[in-house]
């Protein structure tokens, strides 16, 4: 266990935006601190030193058993339309955190979603913010939920990393390995809590799905199949003019500068646009391969080889894969297989077979799923509330149930099958070196430029 979670004193620092507070960071004996290690250095608390579980006296609680606002974590909110929205409300169901502040390039979502947090609190306690980064250079925020687009999922997270902020990231991660890779390194180099919005893993049957896979209850694992939603073509390229009230510049930030659609900062522009995601490949994707990922040991997570086909629409502005068919194999000769239709994870073994997908846990034969596991059994980390997992990790300093070497593997798994698809080469890939091997072209494509000035 890390050291005990110190709530954020605006007193304790001597600035306000995150330059300056990066300044103090570089300055300091680690260049690794975040600030809340900073916070904690401040304060006497030796980083790494063994310290009690974060606990909350009753002197420190507020009305109803809710700890005074002192003690709770402060939460920034950046993007809030529906999935935001949904997470925001998860957040404010629960008792030892509190938002404070929200950003959207949509005025009217940042205002509404800023009147939501203040009904409940039932007085003026979040301020909304058009720019993201004014939202991170506030000392008093804890962590910031990130619900944005895709294309900005990473360029976000690596700036919270930097102002010392712990993050909740909305799947799918990166838009290419490349800054997947990047935002791994943030992560740990900064000392950073995260937890990816794969919150399969806080779902129990999903768990313990999980967990007879990884003790073997199937026999040696012989496939792995993965099925999520297919995706969608058309969308309008017919340009239109920008709405009031909202900021459309930011909202493309790092993509490259396309004409305003009605359809392109929908949900399905968001899904379906390649400047700003890879599609359900990885938009959905990464809820069912997020499942094959978890009970596998690290060196045997992420497939080496890809090939198969896809259809990527023409016509019209949607411009992702809608449907596809791949098949390779994992460095342990396991057979992987990923296709569009469904939303479940199959994993087959020499005694049979496990299914899990969202809606429930079957296996053939059915006994694999009464067995009961014994005391030895491994077991996987367990959660009943994602977002409530976030803040427990956050004032314990513990790794989340879903953490970002994870994140990365199964996001891994989409990229590489985009390339294949895009190829229409077989993908080989070093596990060990995060290298496609033997084609030029395909690990080209693992970058992706931004568009000025923004950067990783």
């Amino acid at each position: 266990m890390g050291p005990k979670w110190v709530p954020k004193r605006s007193t304790l620092y001597g600035c306000r935006k995150a330059k300056e507070m990066e300044r103090i960071m570089k300055s300091s004996a680690s260049r690794t601190l975040s600030r809340r290690g900073f916070l904690r250095n401040t304060a006497a608390i030796a980083v790494g030193a063994a310290v009690a579980p974060y606990v909350i006296t009753s002197g420190a609680l507020g009305k109803d058993g809710v700890p005074a606002a002192s003690e709770r974590v402060a939460l920034g909110h950046i993007g809030v339309g529906g999935q935001g929205s949904g997470l925001l409300n998860n957040f404010l169901g629960l008792k030892d955190c509190q938002s404070i502040a929200v950003a959207d390039a949509f005025t009217d979502r940042r205002n509404r979603a800023a009147e939501m947090i203040d009904a409940r609190a039932g007085s003026k306690v979040c301020k909304p913010y058009r720019d993201f980064r004014d939202l991170l250079a506030r000392a008093d925020i804890d962590g910031v939920v990130v619900a944005t687009p895709d294309h900005w999922h990473v360029p976000i997270l690596i700036a919270a990393a930097k102002a010392g902020k712990d993050m909740y990231v909305e799947k799918p991660l990166g838009l290419c390995l490349d800054w997947d890779l990047k935002a791994r390194a943030a992560v740990k180099q900064y000392g950073c809590i995260f937890q990816y919005g794969t919150q399969q893993r806080s779902s129990g049957h999903c768990r313990l799905g999980c967990e007879m896979v990884h003790n073997g209850l199937i026999g040696d694992l012989k496939s792995i199949e993965v099925h999520a939603p297919a995706g969608a073509a058309g969308g309008s390229t017919t340009a239109i003019a920008v709405p009031e009230g909202f900021d459309y510049d930011l909202w493309l930030g790092p993509a490259p500068v396309s004409p305003y659609t009605k359809d392109r900062c929908t949900n399905a522009g968001s899904w379906y646009v390649y400047d700003n995601s890879i599609g359900f490949l990885a938009g959905w994707g990464a809820h069912p391969l997020d499942i094959a990922v978890w009970p596998l040991k690290p060196d045997q997570a992420v497939p080496v080889e890809y090939e198969g086909t896809g259809v990527i629409p023409t016509e019209g502005l949607f411009n992702t894969v809608t449907t596809w068919n791949i098949r390779g194999k994992y460095a342990s000769g396991v057979e992987f297989i990923f296709k569009d239709g469904g939303d479940l994870t199959i994993f087959t073994g020499a005694k049979g077979s496990i299914r899990v997908s969202r809606g429930g846990l079957t296996s053939n034969p059915e006994s694999i799923i009464k067995t009961r596991l014994g005391p030895d059994a491994k077991r996987l980390p367990a959660s009943t509330n994602h977002g409530q997992n976030f803040i427990d990790a956050i004032k314990t300093r513990t790794q989340p149930v879903s953490n970002i070497d994870d994140a990365v593997r199964s996001d891994t798994i989409s990229h590489l099958s985009d390339i294949a698809i895009r190829t229409g080469r077989k993908i080989k890939w070093d596990w060990q070196k995060e290298i496609i091997v033997g084609d030029e072209q395909a690990g080209r494509m693992t970058r992706r430029a931004l568009r000025a000035p923004w950067r990783l």
